[in-house]
């Protein structure tokens, strides 16, 4: 057991779409990712997604709607729900995820990270 500062965290990484893993508990990662710009139209069939707003806003769309997150707000993406994660300026998000999952579901993108990098 050891205290994680989340800043710290954050300070260790510059480049964004490519969430770092935290800590396990549970068979979840707690992922840092750090966002700008469009992501791509994506689902989990088999995984909900939780999006944690540390700075700045997020807005996920989603095909009937588009919903805004800001710091300290946050959201659970249903498995299987179909959605586009958009930051118009730099956002930091915790992510709390199944240690499988594929942040770009099953489509095979430039943007896809193969394994996750610990720090």
């Amino acid at each position: 057991m050891h205290v994680i500062n989340i800043k710290s965290k954050f300070d260790q990484f510059t480049d964004h779409w490519s969430p770092k893993v935290i800590a396990e508990l549970n068979g979840q990662q707690v992922k840092l990712a750090k966002i700008q710009g469009e992501f791509i139209w994506h689902d989990h069939k088999d995984e909900d997604e939780l999006f944690f707003i540390v700075k700045g806003s997020l807005q996920i769309e989603f095909r009937e709607k588009v919903l805004t997150l800001n710091e300290g707000e946050m959201i659970v993406v249903p498995k299987g729900v179909e959605h586009r994660p958009i930051a118009a300026e730099e956002c930091w998000v915790m992510l709390f995820e199944p240690t499988h999952i594929r942040h770009t579901g099953e489509i095979e993108h430039e943007l896809t990270v193969k394994k996750y990098e610990s720090i």
